[in-house]
């Protein structure tokens, strides 16, 4: 099976998507079309520190690899022994991993990218700059949105729901489509449910 990636940093997760995909991979068996749980093999998480992300994994409670190199390059398993323990020694981006395995028993490489290839550097987006009386305005809206919501659903941290639906509003979403998001990413990653 090819390798899938998906960027999440070095700190795992890094963002509110990123704990949305690590923290339910049944989206991942659909979307790859991948049958049985278990069944899908070097899927690829990119991150820029593998020591970081590992350590990160490991504290979670997530049996990883040491972190180790190819022998024959990145994901060449035709020679003889192909992982070889410890990082790249010439440091190189791209050339150093760590593996475990989900819940499901689906296999990850964590793969550190230090330094994207020509024409594969990440465009990083930014919120709009927002002055004081704008982010009051924002954060009000937020929070009489997550009133109803807090009153129809289990219990919760109120700055998940929050951190989905404000990431939503700066990406341009309306309020109803930033509540609609907020609350899938709670039930879909943290599994909240209505009452």
């Amino acid at each position: 099976m090819a390798a899938r990636h998906r960027h999440c940093g070095g700190r795992l997760p890094r963002r509110a998507d990123d704990a949305a995909q690590l923290g339910s991979l049944d989206h991942l068996r659909q979307r790859n079309h991948v049958g049985q749980p278990g069944s899908a093999h070097s899927l690829v998480l990119a991150v820029d520190d593998v020591d970081a992300a590992r350590d990160a994994l490991v504290t979670r409670g997530i049996e990883v690899s040491e972190v180790f190199h190819y022998a024959g390059g990145p994901f060449n398993n035709t020679v003889e022994n192909p992982r070889v323990g410890g990082r790249d020694p010439q440091g190189r981006s791209y050339f150093s991993f760590a593996s475990f395995e989900d819940p499901d028993g689906n296999g990850w490489l964590l793969q550190e990218i230090t330094t994207r290839l020509p024409g594969r550097e990440w465009k990083l987006t930014r919120a709009r700059a927002m002055d004081a009386a704008t982010l009051v305005d924002l954060l009000r809206e937020t929070g009489e949105h997550h009133d109803h919501y807090e009153k129809t659903h289990a219990e919760h941290h109120w700055w998940d729901w929050y951190a989905s639906y404000l990431s939503a509003r700066q990406n341009g979403s309306s309020p109803e489509e930033a509540a609609i998001a907020a609350d899938r990413y709670m039930e879909g990653a943290l599994h909240i449910l209505p009452r």
